[in-house]
């Protein structure tokens, strides 16, 4: 008899232990699902593989800066530097009002059909741009005698941002963007140009903010009514360098990437 009060005894005190361990919760198994399904973005300054087997390629390895140099080589570039994985333009120096080793910092490779795509910031009250279709000539003064240029820009503390047109995201002194989706100085800004044939398309932060067509009487007529129509080469060409513009003020830019349509 005492043989078998022990044992149900034994048996009892086994069940009870096994009622006090409670299962998984439910918000527990979706937080391991969610971690292992979630991707992991790719790091800064890199291709993943399925971009790089679509075509795309890598303009800034985030260290140096191979592939790119000062719009007609009129300085050492030394202001443009390669830091935290950036291509940061520090005006720290200056001389007559211009960055001392600054200057338009150019690609090395033209381009005519293209998809690109760059992160940007400024400093407070920053001002910069991103330029296509610009031409070295020993005739061409100046970058933005040739290309065109989305804006960017401190819209909170520049100045420029008064004036119509002048706005982070537009198509400098032609076309306004919509909608208005800039990011504050200090934070990083996703931009997108493509350019296929004669459609000209601008993306700031995910959203399309500039549709036009060049070349065209419509994009004549603009020019001709903007600070570009005494330059007879502006908006003209159909390819050329891409540019990172020296305002003067400090500017980075990563992940800058191109893919040629």
């Amino acid at each position: 008899m005492r043989f078998l009060l022990a044992a149900f005894s034994l048996a009892s005190a086994f069940s009870a232990c096994q009622s006090n361990q409670q299962p998984a919760t439910t918000d527990d198994t979706k937080k391991d699902s969610m971690a292992a399904t979630t991707p992991i973005p790719p790091a800064n300054n890199t291709l993943t593989a399925a971009e790089q087997a679509d075509g795309w390629q890598l303009l800034f390895d985030g260290s140096t800066t191979k592939g790119w140099h000062v719009f007609k080589q009129q300085s050492d570039g030394a202001a443009w530097k390669a830091v935290d994985g950036t291509l940061h333009l520090d005006p720290a120096q200056k001389k007559d009002g211009k960055t001392v080793g600054g200057g338009d910092m150019v690609s090395d490779e033209e381009y005519s059909n293209f998809h690109l795509k760059v992160d940007w910031k400024v400093d407070s009250a920053g001002n910069s741009g991103i330029m296509f279709y610009v031409k070295e000539d020993p005739k061409i003064e100046k970058s933005y005698h040739t290309g065109p240029e989305m804006q960017v820009l401190d819209n909170a503390a520049h100045p420029d941002a008064k004036i119509i047109k002048h706005r982070a995201g537009d198509l400098y002194d032609l076309i306004t963007s919509s909608p208005e989706t800039v990011k504050p100085a200090g934070e990083w800004n996703q931009a997108e140009i493509i350019a296929k044939d004669s459609t000209l398309e601008f993306f700031l932060n995910g959203s399309k903010v500039v549709s036009t067509k060049m070349w065209d009487d419509n994009w004549r007529k603009m020019i001709a009514g903007s600070k570009f129509k005494d330059m007879p080469l502006f908006g003209t060409l159909t390819s050329g360098r891409l540019c990172l513009q020296d305002h003067g003020d400090p500017v980075w830019y990563r992940n800058i990437r191109i893919k040629k349509l």
